[in-house]
């Protein structure tokens, strides 16, 4: 095993807020969603996402920088990026000055990323889209009392349901006849102190 392989499966956890901030931009985001299924030159990145070669050469070097991307096997004079590792998790820390500052600036830019790509969806193509795909589209809300140990489990388990199809992103025969890219987003936080008792 590579040490690209060994982080690839470790996965990456940081609370800098210099490195999480690298994130924080649309075009970024955009980019390691492309990475997820492989290696890509900035050119091909540039065409998939209708931004300047220059402009992806840009955002590529500053999530390099940050660690989150590093060049693959060349091809020919072609220099692709990849992923360092497919799972990242970005937490804030009361010890890291700046750490919530930055989590939250992400987070925004984060949400909106997933709402524009979500609308997109429901407005341009949901419509002619497959019965089936169609009815799988959808905006969930719940409230519920909790502990915090429990709220936690509930984390983890949204975590690991993904875990099945591990894999499909990087090897296409893995993936099943008529299956397609789906994108699920969960967010959970504790009520705000206000309304916490209502």
């Amino acid at each position: 095993m590579t040490p690209h392989d060994d982080a690839a499966q470790a996965g990456i956890r940081t609370s800098d807020p210099e490195r999480i901030r690298a994130l924080a931009h649309p075009v970024r985001l955009a980019l390691i969603e492309l990475l997820q299924d492989g290696e890509l030159t900035a050119s091909e990145c540039a065409e998939r996402l209708g931004q300047t070669v220059a402009n992806c050469s840009f955002h590529l070097r500053v999530l390099a920088k940050a660690g989150f991307i590093e060049r693959g096997e060349p091809r020919g004079r072609e220099k692709p990026w990849r992923l360092v590792a497919q799972s990242r998790r970005l937490e804030p820390d009361v010890e890291v000055p700046g750490s919530f500052a930055a989590v939250t600036e992400l987070a925004s830019n984060f949400l909106a990323h997933v709402t524009q790509r979500f609308t997109t969806y429901l407005r341009e193509y949901a419509e002619r889209d497959e019965p089936a795909w169609r009815d799988t589209a959808s905006l969930n809300q719940m409230t519920f009392w909790a502990t915090a140990e429990e709220a936690a489990q509930i984390q983890e388990q949204l975590e690991r349901l993904a875990d099945p199809f591990e894999g499909r992103s990087t090897d296409p025969a893995l993936r099943p006849e008529g299956a397609r890219r789906v994108r699920l987003a969960s967010l959970i936080h504790p009520d705000l102190p206000t309304s916490s008792t209502e």
